[in-house]
């Protein structure tokens, strides 16, 4: 399922993972924009000027940053067969030292939902999490009602860990959310039977 990975490129069976240029923002903010009534009950509230070119600028800025000194790996997700950009993810706040984990938050365009890209995308980078940057563990968090990303994130072998409450601000009000990981060497469930 996975292709070669080079620097801070995921290819999958059908998308690049890739970081975010210049030249993505309208492709973005259209999806973005087209989206937004999909995104809106799962995300943050969106800044003032979270669709205008100086504020993609700044992210993809950000995105070379964290990307070169390790913090985060913001990836756009690019359908390959005619380059159409899809959705995107984001290893963020990795952490080095006795902890080496990361986590993982995402987001699909409403044209692309069900489709089994994020899916693809997660998976990919998971890949690349454990076996390029030795990552030890993944995590992620939604909303509990939010029933295809806690599916997507299961059946890409994430477990659920608990609540955490007052998580994150999500459409204005502090929301409780269900947490999930993944380990490189989990054994969590597994009996010593064969």
């Amino acid at each position: 399922m996975l292709g070669i990975r080079r620097g801070h490129r995921i290819e999958t069976e059908r998308l690049t993972l890739r970081l975010p240029q210049n030249s993505d923002y309208p492709a973005w903010s259209g999806l973005r924009e087209s989206s937004a009534d999909f995104l809106h009950p799962w995300d943050p509230i969106w800044s003032p000027d979270h669709l205008t070119r100086r504020a993609f600028t700044n992210r993809v800025a950000w995105s070379a940053r964290s990307a070169s000194d390790g913090s985060a790996l913001p990836l756009m997700l690019i359908r390959r067969e005619d380059q159409t950009l899809v959705g995107a993810i984001t290893l963020d706040n990795v952490r080095r030292g006795p902890a080496q984990a990361g986590t993982l938050g995402y987001w699909v365009g409403q044209p692309f939902a069900r489709q089994g890209f994020m899916r693809e995308a997660i998976l990919g980078l998971t890949h690349h999490a454990f076996t390029v940057m030795d990552l030890s563990r993944l995590e992620a968090a939604c909303l509990p009602e939010n029933a295809p990303s806690r599916g997507v994130l299961e059946k890409c072998g994430f477990k659920y860990e608990g609540v955490a409450q007052s998580y994150l601000q999500i459409a204005g009000r502090w929301r409780n959310h269900v947490l999930y990981s993944n380990l490189r060497n989990d054994r969590r469930g597994r009996t010593g039977a064969r």
